[in-house]
């Protein structure tokens, strides 16, 4: 909590002296973990000639971001808060350019016996039954958000249950020492297979979606802010070349994200 607190000081400093050229970017860890901003960003700045701040953090701390007009865009991924985002004149527009999907990680020897359920809320029960090591965010990131959802009405107060206050590469490697489980998007987990000894357990139910969206932040709340810049990174997201490129994204062979942009929408 202590690092993420410095963080976010640091950020408030740059962004206050930051140059005409300068992006600041308020988005999740996923999309830096994955290697995905580093894969698309050094196309967008060549060709922009911007500069692209990121700063990764999750969900919940990136929209607060671009509340206070800490950022001039944010890319998250929890459609609620985004569209309460906007509807309360933070942000311009909701646009949905891409996504991937959470899966439910495990230790091989998967103690609570959930391989291959269809029914991501039942795994997560048997999980809680049996009394099984869980790693949760714990942070209001879009990953914890989904995982309390799933959770619904039950409590999660288990004494196996670990809320680690942390992002996703942090959390996969707590789960991977204590081999216990733990809901991860799917990209940063593939990102970071060759460290981990955790297997996918549950995947495909539909409520493990994961919709990325992107918002500019509103000018007219924060007249400081570089909407001319974010405008321009959310045409490069939404472009052929953008959504090419984020489908071309792949690691040991495995797309990570899907563009899902649609004109008119």
């Amino acid at each position: 909590m202590k690092n993420r607190v410095l963080v976010l000081f640091l950020v408030l400093a740059l962004f206050s002296c930051k140059k005409d050229g300068e992006i600041f970017l308020a988005t999740t860890t996923s999309t830096e973990n994955s290697g995905l901003l580093a894969y698309l960003l050094p196309v967008f700045e060549e060709e922009s000639g911007y500069t692209v701040n990121v700063i990764a953090v999750g969900t919940g701390n990136a929209i607060r971001l671009g509340m206070d007009g800490n950022a001039d865009v944010v890319m998250v991924h929890a459609k609620e808060r985004e569209d309460k985002f906007v509807a309360e004149g933070y942000g311009y527009q909701r646009i949905e350019f891409m996504y991937n999907d959470f899966v439910v990680v495990g230790p091989k020897s998967d103690p609570a016996g959930i391989r291959d359920l269809s029914d991501v809320k039942s795994a997560f029960s048997k999980i809680k039954e049996k009394n099984c090591g869980f790693v949760s965010r714990g942070d209001d990131s879009g990953t914890h958000i989904k995982e309390l959802t799933i959770w619904g009405d039950t409590s999660v107060d288990f004494s196996n249950y670990i809320s680690a206050g942390a992002g996703m590469n942090a959390v996969l490697t707590i789960a991977h020492e204590k081999q216990a489980y733990c809901l991860t998007d799917r990209a940063t987990y593939l990102s970071a297979l060759n460290r981990l000894d955790l297997e996918i357990l549950v995947e495909g139910d539909g409520i493990l979606l994961n919709p990325y969206g992107i918002i500019v932040v509103s000018e007219q709340k924060h007249p400081h802010t570089n909407k001319k810049g974010a405008e321009a990174f959310v045409e490069f997201l939404i472009s052929d070349k953008g959504q090419a490129l984020i489908n071309s994204y792949a690691i040991n062979g495995e797309q990570l994200f899907f563009a899902n942009y649609k004109k008119g929408e």
